[in-house]
């Protein structure tokens, strides 16, 4: 019996008929105004069922037990003392918003992440991305445009992690957004390890070490890092996911302990269940796992380098989050009679590897939904050995969170040759367009394309076009004729693809030196392909956007980006196991692989500046209502190479060139707008205008996307992780 057959209680239906009737008199701009739908219940609801459905005239309807579905089903079909209502009397968004108010009533949490202690409102930032829609926004609004300037480092932690020769293994950067909940602060470090620590002084409570560093360095570009964990409520006991290597750990959050009920003492292998067996020191996990009621979901991630038949594939998996049994898996390389393998030409998806989700998930409770933003596949630069489309490989792909089943999907990149996976959480918001009220899903993409769609239905908001690009001349290739582009919103940066008016620019002298040097390769517009000759493309690998993602502020209704606006030279060579440079490959086909900084091929001129003129990062505001630019400033000071360069001697150069890098930004009620952004300090900006308003300035340069918080005692804090190596710090900023 489907879950929209179950009989339900006359009261249900009762309820439902009388609600929905006066809902669809207060109308779409009540519940556009308010997600969670509480203005709409206090209008049409409360006067039966009482203050925050706690019953009255009325049965109560808390603790609600209908999920949005069968909410959604009740609604449409109606029953025996309940008329059916269409979409043109009550859109699924507001369906949607009567659910999350009454669900969030239900688990005894507010609907946002600020709670009552004391005398004083803690806010939290229970997820890596600030909340489970991954906005990165806070209601923290203690600090302000008015005293930002008061900001002081309070309090720094060191994770004390250094090489470790016995393993042959050094910590990379130092990537991780914290979590706070509850007064305490858990963050990753490079090593995998967990700290828990006091939110107000930075103390540590206790650290676990999975001891990751044990299997030798990881196969990933970047060594070792790790962005975050996860942390999940079994009725009033708090749990910490952590996803490591090639496992996944379920802690006590008190404690620190292992919970010996999950998995096999507390360890999930997940290395196991795959479509084929595999090299479990090629199978990474770097993002935190994502938590859907009591499911723990799992992508992964596989480097780059690794070219081989067979690599790890990318399949996404959900776990009991008690007991660690598997409960679903989903192949985002389709199999045999499964929807997509037609892409994928001489039955090559029995043999691709990768396509897998490296850069975390997003959950929308509210619609029963995951999203998946998936990666590339083997091999990244060349795909004659696997001709197509290559469906699901670079596409957001929406599967329902119950039971892993695609509900719907986009293909971002055809027959993906440049490393343009999907590189960041999607995000979730409520937007108008043209007064029509929408729950929108967000990706951002490392091309600097922003792609808006209906995330209940896979609709684009704006039209999405199919476009031709350029051709691969490489023997054995076959590029897609088109690439979709979305119409609205404009691409991220000013300019996509390389051309001479994008030459350096800061004295005549360079521009046209630099535009000679351009010469050497092959360019064009986006997506121009790799080729033997070398390929001068922009963005890079590294992407205009990476995984820091964005910020979205309600407020405004304005996305936060920092982008980085930095080329790269994909040049293609035949794969010779002689001479290869790259240890994790090892393919016996006549193939091609691409090395960003192959001998002779780097972006640069002059010794060392970049071919493209500055600015070389910004930050940028989108209207997601109007599907416009609101703002775009330059953003960092950029690099002292530059600025001392002795052809720049004497030059007035501007006083921001731009810093480029992956980590992102997150905004607050407050009206700030925060970000470090691979810079030695972090910034401040006004959310509305992009003034630059504050900068402190950091002992090692900024790695991770900075979170905020406000404990119990009402002090505001905003974090950042910086450095790498055996220079790590995590530091803490607050007003004295």
């Amino acid at each position: 019996m489907t879950a929209a057959n179950r009989p339900r209680p006359a009261w249900i239906i009762w309820l439902l008929g009388a609600t929905l009737s006066v809902l669809h008199g207060v109308g779409a701009g009540v519940m556009a105004q308010n997600a969670p739908g509480r203005v709409a219940f206090e209008h049409t609801c409360a006067v039966c069922h009482g203050e925050q459905g706690r019953g009255s005239l009325a049965p109560p309807l808390v603790p609600l037990t209908l999920g949005y579905r069968e909410l959604l089903g009740v609604v449409r079909e109606g029953g025996d003392q309940m008329m059916a209502f269409s979409r043109t009397d009550i859109s699924d968004a507001e369906v949607a918003g009567v659910q999350r108010y009454l669900a969030g009533l239900s688990t005894g949490a507010p609907p946002a992440a600020a709670r009552q202690r004391g005398t004083a409102t803690m806010v939290e930032w229970p997820y890596v991305g600030g909340d489970q829609a991954n906005t990165r926004s806070s209601a923290a609004e203690t600090v302000t445009p008015e005293n930002v300037d008061q900001l002081r480092v309070a309090w720094t932690w060191r994770p004390d992690e250094r090489p470790r020769p016995e393993f042959g293994t050094v910590p990379g950067n130092f990537t991780s957004t914290p979590l706070m909940i509850d007064d305490t602060v858990y963050v990753s470090t490079n090593y995998n390890r967990v700290a828990a620590l006091d939110a107000d002084t930075g103390a540590v409570l206790w650290i676990f070490d999975p001891r990751a560093y044990e299997d030798g360095m990881p196969a990933l570009g970047g060594g070792f890092r790790h962005r975050g964990v996860t942390m999940w409520r079994d009725g009033e006991t708090l749990r910490i996911f952590l996803a490591s290597r090639h496992r996944l750990f379920c802690l006590d959050a008190r404690t620190g302990q292992v919970v010996a009920s999950f998995g096999d003492d507390g360890v999930v292998d997940l290395s196991q269940d795959l479509i084929w067996p595999i090299d479990r020191s090629h199978f990474e996990f770097n993002a935190a796992p994502v938590v859907y009621k009591d499911l723990v979901i799992v992508g992964s991630a596989v480097g780059d380098r690794v070219i081989y038949r067979r690599t790890p594939p990318g399949d996404v998996r959900a776990y009991d989050a008690r007991s660690g049994a598997l409960v679903w898996s989903f192949h985002p390389i389709p199999q045999e009679g499964e929807f997509g393998t037609e892409t994928w030409e001489n039955e090559a998806w029995r043999y691709t590897g990768a396509t897998n989700v490296w850069a975390g998930m997003t959950v929308d409770e509210a619609h029963e939904l995951v999203f998946l933003p998936v990666g590339n596949p083997t091999n990244v630069y060349y795909g004659g050995q696997r001709l197509g489309d290559n469906l699901f490989a670079e596409s957001l792909v929406a599967l329902d969170a119950n039971t892993g089943e695609r509900a719907w999907y986009f293909q971002v990149v055809h027959h993906g040759l440049w490393d343009y996976d999907l590189p960041t959480q999607p995000m979730l918001m409520p937007i108008t367009v043209d007064g029509r009220s929408i729950d929108a899903v967000v990706q951002l993409t490392k091309q600097g394309l922003t792609f808006v769609f209906d995330r209940v239905t896979g609709e684009p908001v704006w039209p999405i076009e199919e476009r031709p690009v350029p051709q691969s001349d490489v023997p054995g290739e076959r590029t897609s004729p088109t690439q979709p582009f979305p119409t609205r919103p404009p691409a991220l940066t000013p300019t996509t693809g390389m051309s001479l008016d994008d030459a350096f620019d800061l004295t005549p002298e360079l521009q046209a030196a630099a535009r000679e040097a351009m010469q050497r390769f092959r360019f064009g517009p986006l997506y121009t392909p790799p080729s033997l000759e070398g390929s001068l493309v922009r963005p890079g690998g590294g992407g205009a956007v990476n995984w820091g993602g964005g910020a979205y502020d309600a407020q405004t209704g304005f996305l936060y980006v920092k982008t980085s606006n930095i080329p790269a030279v994909l040049r293609l060579e035949k794969f010779d196991p002689a001479t290869t440079r790259n240890p994790f490959a090892d393919t016996t086909d006549p193939d091609y692989v691409g090395y960003d900084t192959a001998p002779g091929g780097r972006p640069t001129f002059e010794g060392g500046l970049l071919l493209n003129k500055p600015p070389y990062a910004s930050l940028v505001a989108i209207d997601l209502n109007a599907g416009e630019i609101a703002w775009r400033v330059p953003f960092g000071r950029g690099s002292d190479r530059v600025r001392e360069h002795p052809a720049l001697a004497g030059i007035d150069l501007p006083a921001r060139l731009g810093t480029p890098g992956a980590p992102g930004a997150i905004v607050t009620n407050g009206g700030l707008v925060f970000a470090g952004g691979g810079e030695d300090a972090l910034y401040a900006f006004d959310k509305r205008t992009g003034r630059e308003l504050w900068s402190g300035a950091l002992t090692e340069r900024s790695t991770a996307t900075p979170m905020t918080y406000q404990t119990s005692g009402g002090r505001q804090f905003i974090l950042i992780a910086t450095g790498s190596g055996s220079s790590q710090e995590l530091v803490a900023f607050a007003m004295p």
